[in-house]
């Protein structure tokens, strides 16, 4: 079974930058496509950025031009680069490995998650 390990969160001032690693295990890295999450607290989880195997990448309208996610297949890690934080960027970020559909580019979670790491932005 897949499984996450997220780290690189933290406590950072407004316009700062995060840059979050996500360790993968369990499947075939290079095949898959994997996203990032969030979940503020009292809030539902929300999709944040994917990208496919073949690297197309898709963001969230609230991250576009100060999020990249990327992804390095030698070392089965994905990573979200993230600049110009603001407050309400704070949550407890996660990774996940789905199902992308390249002719509608549909992404569709699967249900498992790891811990998270949590990103704090300070005003």
């Amino acid at each position: 079974q897949v499984q996450f390990k997220e780290s690189g969160g933290g406590l950072v001032q407004v316009g700062g930058s995060l840059r979050l690693s996500c360790e993968v295990s369990g499947t075939i890295f290079a095949d898959n496509t994997f996203a990032w999450y969030r979940q503020a607290l009292g809030k539902e989880r929300e999709f944040v950025a994917l990208i496919s195997s073949g690297r197309y990448r898709k963001y969230t309208d609230s991250v576009k031009g100060r999020f990249t996610i990327s992804r390095d297949n030698a070392e089965n890690t994905v990573y979200l680069s993230m600049n110009g934080l603001k407050p309400e960027d704070t949550a407890i970020y996660y990774c996940n490995m789905g199902r992308f559909l390249d002719w509608t580019r549909e992404y569709t979670p699967n249900d498992v998650w790891g811990q998270g790491t949590q990103v704090t932005v300070s005003s």
